[in-house]
């Protein structure tokens, strides 16, 4: 099979430009840029962005050799600077930090940029810039001379944007080109294509053993869930755990949604052992790490009951993957997510994560693929330690309930009013924070609760959607006047990044 391969610097949005080669129907994989694989089937390198700067004295340095000069090249940011100083040019750091949008002017008639307007914006993200360059500059902006270069003699670019950030506006289209025309991969790979290989590879890792599955009800793990069950049939066992910082009513809802799809589900109460467990617990990475090894505990214990069971299964998606662990490259940790960051290390189940290289909306398109009920594809991602890290201080079920009431009427709201297939993810916050309030005749001293929705393609980048005033105003007078304990609502209008979509 014809590839990209993307060597990775440690930019947390390396997933991104694989992400954008795979819209393009191309195969691509992510190594990090010191252990470069075979290059069997490779038919061009893209070099990753990085928080590193090529003056730091552990800098990155990959080697090439086999490479440049004998298949297309393309760095972008750092992979650009990189190439630019190997090559005799001047990189340092810039006056000020180039950070945001920017208009990108083309100045010659390059491949790379074929069908591409000759003014569009682009997303600038670097510290370093090109200050002098031996080669020939093929594109402009208003405050760096140099933002994009050719190699002569060689099948080489280096651009100092982010063609793979949605801002880029006319970013897709540049990684077609040098995926597709200039690198001459064929545009044929698809969500089918994805499953079929998938399938292949989980029957020849998994063998004649028995797989647990942790069951959610949300789109990742039931599109895992299906794979599996495509792949080894019956010997594929669900375990839905009620840790008790499940949404309201969820517990159930989810054990009957699954009811008739053919697949093994069990459901077990084990909220007892979290709520113990995370007792006087208030720093975030704890809690996580505690309810990952919780998870984790009971599929053990349930792995007991079933012969044979050698494989623990998680619906992992890239998103928890890049901000928990520097797996594929060496990027800065974020937060540690209970699917990659919570697992014991000597746990007795192998894991199997059918979904870790693919983005949420490419997680759907899987799952349409093989046919999963509508009502879950389009179901708002969940965070898997659930309400434990919405809970902003210690997590009891008493707050527990709290929060799950005022998230019940905030998701209700809008179902209502027709914005929840509008929003990529929403819910409610329960804030360490008491404040005054009058009810009544009576002064009241109670919790706030923060409302959170967000839009996005693929959960690495989001942007607060602005919910009408009414919709705010009914939701906050509802929680407040049903849900005992809170006296203040408000509403996040954070981005991300600077922000998380999770306070935790």
């Amino acid at each position: 099979m014809n590839k990209i391969l993307i060597l990775d610097f440690g930019s947390q949005y390396t997933q991104l430009i694989a992400r954008r080669v795979r819209e393009a129907g191309v195969y691509c994989e992510i190594h990090p840029y010191n252990k470069v694989p075979a290059l069997d089937g490779v038919k061009g390198v893209i070099l990753s962005g990085s928080p590193a700067s090529v003056s730091d004295e552990d800098a990155p340095q990959p080697i090439l050799d086999g490479i440049r000069g004998k298949m297309p090249v393309l760095g972008i940011c750092y992979g650009a600077q990189w190439l630019a100083r190997v090559g005799g040019g001047k990189v340092a750091r810039a006056a000020a930090r180039e950070y945001g949008r920017a208009e990108l002017r083309i100045s010659a008639d390059d491949p790379l940029f074929h069908g591409m307007k000759p003014s569009s914006t682009v997303w600038m993200s670097h510290g370093d810039s090109i200050l002098s360059m031996p080669y020939p500059i093929i594109a402009t902006t208003a405050d760096i001379p140099c933002a994009a270069f050719k190699i002569p003699g060689e099948p080489t670019w280096g651009i100092q944007f982010h063609p793979e950030v949605h801002h880029s506006e006319q970013g897709a289209i540049l990684l077609r080109n040098f995926a597709v025309d200039i690198c001459g991969c064929a545009p044929d790979w698809t969500p089918a294509n994805f499953v079929d290989t998938t399938v292949a590879s989980l029957r020849e890792t998994i063998g004649d053993g028995e797989v647990i599955l942790g069951l959610s009800g949300g789109v990742d793990s039931s599109v895992a869930a299906l794979l599996l069950h495509k792949a080894i049939g019956p010997r594929l066992h669900c375990i839905f755990v009620d840790s008790g910082l499940l949404r309201k009513g969820e517990f159930a809802q989810v054990l009957a949604s699954f009811e008739g799809m053919g697949l093994d589900v069990r459901g077990v109460d084990a909220s007892e052992l979290f709520f113990s467990d995370l007792k006087g617990v208030t720093e975030p990475e704890a809690k996580r790490k505690i309810i990952g090894r919780d998870y984790v505990q009971v599929f053990e214990k349930e792995a007991r009951k079933i012969p044979g069971a050698r494989f623990l299964a998680q619906g992992t998606i890239y998103p928890d993957v890049i901000e928990s662990a520097p797996v594929k490259g060496p990027s800065a940790t974020i937060k540690s997510h209970h699917n990659v960051g919570g697992l014991p290390e000597r746990m007795s189940l192998k894991v199997v994560e059918p979904l870790r290289l693919l983005f949420k909306d490419e997680v759907r398109r899987v799952g349409a693929a093989i046919g999963l009920d509508p009502a879950i594809l389009g179901r708002h991602p969940f965070p898997g330690p659930g309400l434990g890290i919405r809970v902003l201080s210690e997590v009891t079920r008493e707050k527990v309930a709290v929060l799950q009431e005022a998230d019940d009427i905030f998701i209700r709201a809008l179902r209502a009013h027709g914005l929840y297939d509008k929003i990529w993810q929403a819910g409610a916050m329960l804030l360490p924070v008491r404040s005054v309030g009058v009810m009544g005749d009576e002064r009241t001293y109670e919790n706030c609760v923060a409302l959170r929705a967000v839009t996005s393609v693929d959960g690495m980048t989001a942007d607060w959607y602005p919910l009408p005033y009414n919709v705010l105003a009914e939701v906050s007078s509802d929680i407040i006047n049903r849900v005992r304990g809170v006296n203040r609502v408000v509403y996040d209008v954070s981005s991300k990044p600077p922000a998380t979509i999770e306070w935790e």
